[in-house]
């Protein structure tokens, strides 16, 4: 066998990787963002414009391409309005998946 004789061709993905802000840069907007989704309940959408601003400082210090936000879901048509929480859904009530599931049945000549 011959490994040399094909040569492969990687493709970077087109999107997600970027170098790591490891100078601390944009660090200021990153806790807040994280503070804000603790705050919020991990409500990414009340924390938006927190998140915008994030993105720009990384674009801005060239840590990521850059892009026009509104092609990234920031766009005023892609604004969240209004969200409706089921207070009904079965998770609300207790329900745990799998859990009507009954035991595996035995044969007849097992105890």
């Amino acid at each position: 066998m011959n490994f040399s004789a094909q040569k492969q061709v990687v493709k970077p993905p087109q999107r997600g990787i970027f170098p790591l802000d490891h100078d601390g840069e944009c660090r200021d907007a990153m806790r807040s963002y994280l503070s804000c989704l603790k705050t919020q309940d991990d409500s990414h959408h009340k924390c938006r414009d927190l998140s915008r601003e994030y993105l720009q400082c990384r674009m801005d210090r060239e840590l990521m391409a850059k892009e026009d936000l509104n092609t990234m879901g920031f766009s005023p048509s892609g604004e969240v309005r209004s969200v409706t929480v089921m207070e009904d859904d079965k998770e609300g009530e207790g329900f745990v998946a799998g859990k009507h599931i009954q035991r595996r049945r035995k044969w007849f000549w097992q105890d």
